[in-house]
């Protein structure tokens, strides 16, 4: 068991080192469940199809009060390494800021977690369980992560009362915003099919061009509604129009689209789906061409009601930071729309303004922050 209190800044630093661009482990998973192991947590590495995820466990399976955290180590390629100041996986620290790729997104998320964690199992173990959710799959495809770890819950009869994802969360000051849902996210791609002519002969050929703009046109004019009580309005764009053409004197047979939506508590995914097909249908068919659309949905919108987990998180930040947090929606998917199906789950972690940059770097006193953030949630919650 840990004598001393784990100091999360050092523990960062140990998991920037590690280059876990996504899907690899890179050896950051083995870090934690060294740490977590000794400090007497139940471990259990939790793969699917070669990802890597990690469960860890203090107290009784199944106990009546459990706190879950949430996190990946998992980070986005880092680019060209040679315009980084410094080497992107050298965690090199300057002017009391920590640098490297996974440095806010979010190692230090992580590493202020396990850190609050086994301290706090260690100098006053609660009468429940702490549990730990960690994946190498959220950057990617984000099949084989959470999700993953979820389905190996339920079939092992683990659970969790309540969780926190440590996502960073804030703006511009650590202690602005906690995050209680999240919008849903599905793209969609369309192909619509004419004719292929030369464009001095138009009357022979079947354009699928002029369909496609106005079909492009509906979707993006459309007002998909005005917003509802936690979240703003959703959106719909246009992401890209292609025909692959390099021609000036022929017309295309095939012309493709994307679009991608963020939608609110006003929709669901498969009521999207079905207004995009109509549309589709009404546009080839006003054209006389043919159309297929194809669907990822990348995840639904939910939301936790403000109430006692967001209260509690809320009294912790605003102890440790004097700031008053303010409850939000915005910005895109995390990993807590797949813990929300087990459980109520909020967002809260650092400051996240130079995530996937160049030079990411995080501010090394606010990673000592987040631990005592964390600590004060788990003495709280437990009390």
């Amino acid at each position: 068991m840990p004598q001393t209190p784990i100091d999360p800044a050092r523990l960062t630093a140990d998991l920037v080192r590690c280059a876990s661009v996504t899907p690899e482990e890179g050896g950051a998973l083995q870090l934690l469940e060294r740490v977590l192991s000794e400090a007497g947590f139940s471990c259990t590495r939790v793969d699917r199809n070669g990802i890597a995820n990690l469960f860890a466990r203090w107290g009784a399976r199944g106990a009546a009060r459990s706190f879950g955290f949430n996190g990946h180590t998992d980070v986005v390629p880092t680019g060209d390494a040679s315009v980084w100041s410094v080497p992107p996986f050298g965690a090199v620290e300057k002017n009391g800021w920590l640098y490297g790729r996974g440095a806010t997104d979010m190692k230090s998320g992580v590493a202020a977690f396990v850190a609050a964690a086994v301290d706090f199992v260690t100098a006053t173990p609660p009468d429940g369980a702490v549990i730990l959710t960690i994946t190498g799959d959220e950057e990617g495809d984000a099949v084989d992560g959470t999700i993953a770890i979820l389905d190996w819950m339920r079939a092992q009869g683990e659970t969790m009362t309540a969780c926190l994802v440590g996502e960073p969360t804030c703006p511009e000051h650590l202690g602005e915003m906690i995050k209680i849902g999240r919008r849903g996210s599905l793209s969609a791609w369309f192909t619509l099919t004419g004719v292929q002519g030369h464009s001095a002969y138009p009357h022979r050929a079947r354009n699928p061009l002029p369909a496609m703009a106005r079909l492009m046109d509906r979707l993006a004019s459309h007002r998909l509604d005005e917003g509802t009580a936690h979240f703003d309005p959703s959106t719909l764009a246009v992401v890209t129009i292609d025909t692959g053409n390099p021609a000036t004197n022929v017309i295309p047979a095939q012309c493709r689209a994307t679009v991608n939506i963020r939608f609110n508590d006003a929709h669901d995914s498969a009521g999207l789906i079905n207004w995009m097909q109509d549309e589709l249908d009404c546009v080839a068919g006003e054209y006389g061409i043919t159309g297929e659309m194809s669907v990822k949905v990348s995840g639904e919108s939910f939301l936790t009601p403000p109430g006692p987990l967001s209260d509690l998180v809320a009294r912790a930040v605003e102890a440790e930071t004097g700031i008053t947090p303010a409850l939000s929606t915005t910005g895109g998917t995390s990993d807590a729309r797949f813990v929300k199906d087990i459980c109520p789950v909020v967002e809260f972690g650092l400051v996240g303004q130079t995530m996937h940059q160049v030079d990411e770097r995080v501010e090394i006193t606010q990673i000592h922050q987040l631990k005592a953030i964390y600590a004060r949630i788990l003495r709280d919650y437990f009390a």
